[in-house]
């Protein structure tokens, strides 16, 4: 059964709508949103950090309302959505733009555009990068994988600073783990996170070699659950074939989400006591970052 929290009626003035006018003078709009989630811990602890906060949620409403220009009601809703599925406990959301003073041109009592977005399945990205200023392409990173449609980061690790593993001699690595969940398939994904590695200066010359950025694809959906995806073929493997092997990738993964688990060929298991049987000795503690999603 899924319970609901509705916050109906939020109120400002915005400068949203494609004609000259509506951008010069403004006028009301009007949100109303309703969020799907579990309120059963809420319910029984009767504390605020187990359901969602309507003040927050109210202040994110109104601040894009008044906030930058759309051009449509369509894109202010579905950003308004974005911005509620970024609440942890949320599992989805209908959120309703109305437009009372809209230039229809025929007489009318509301228009309004409504939209239900979900979560998404979960999913798990590997960030590196050995070439330049590391750290400041990481943060850009992850800023950029954020911005994605469909995508939702919830937590990204702190930076470690990892040894070379195969390929030729290069200088250190920094890596990291987001953790998010998405809406595209994993194909759109894979090639989204290439786009964004070009987009950094990435090539592809030497296999192993150093590299500007570098975005793995770890894995999609929860381990060992219906939304697991497992594939194998030329152009995407999950999850990741050696992931549960490299110790750059389960140590910030690990801090990033203490209660992960992939899929190994002796089953799915915790990442934690993964990190018992696997090398972590070129793995040590990076420096200070502010990533941004």
């Amino acid at each position: 059964m899924t319970d609901r929290i509705h916050l109906r009626g939020v109120e400002a003035f915005g400068y949203h709508g494609v004609l000259p006018d509506e951008k010069r003078d403004g006028q009301p709009f009007v949100v109303d949103v309703v969020m799907e989630l579990d309120l059963a811990t809420a319910g029984g602890s009767d504390a605020l950090d187990d359901t969602v906060s309507y003040a927050e949620i109210a202040g994110e409403v109104v601040a894009r309302i008044t906030g930058p220009s759309f051009d449509l009601i369509e894109r202010l809703a579905e950003v308004v959505a974005d911005d509620v599925l970024r609440h942890r406990l949320v599992d989805a959301v209908t959120v309703a733009v109305h437009k009372p003073q809209a230039p229809v041109g025929h007489p009318f009592r509301d228009v309004a555009v409504e939209v239900h977005r979900g979560r998404g399945v979960p999913v798990v990205v590997a960030l590196g990068a050995n070439l330049g200023d590391a750290r400041a392409t990481l943060e850009s990173a992850v800023d950029s994988v954020a911005a994605l449609p469909g995508m939702r980061v919830r937590a990204v690790s702190p930076l470690v600073e990892t040894d070379p593993v195969g390929g030729p001699e290069q200088p250190g690595y920094l890596n990291a783990v987001l953790v998010g969940d998405t809406t595209l398939t994993p194909a759109d994904l894979l090639g989204r996170l290439h786009a964004i590695e070009a987009d950094h200066g990435r090539t592809r010359d030497i296999r192993w070699g150093a590299r500007t950025l570098d975005l793995d694809l770890v894995q999609v959906g929860r381990a060992g659950t219906a939304s697991e995806v497992r594939q194998a073929d030329d152009a995407l493997t999950l999850p990741h074939p050696r992931a549960h092997e490299r110790g750059f990738v389960l140590v910030p993964w690990s801090q990033a989400d203490p209660a992960a688990t992939i899929r190994t060929d002796a089953g799915v298991r915790p990442v934690a006591d993964l990190l018992a049987e696997v090398d972590t000795s070129g793995v040590r503690t990076g420096p200070e970052w502010s990533p941004t999603w």
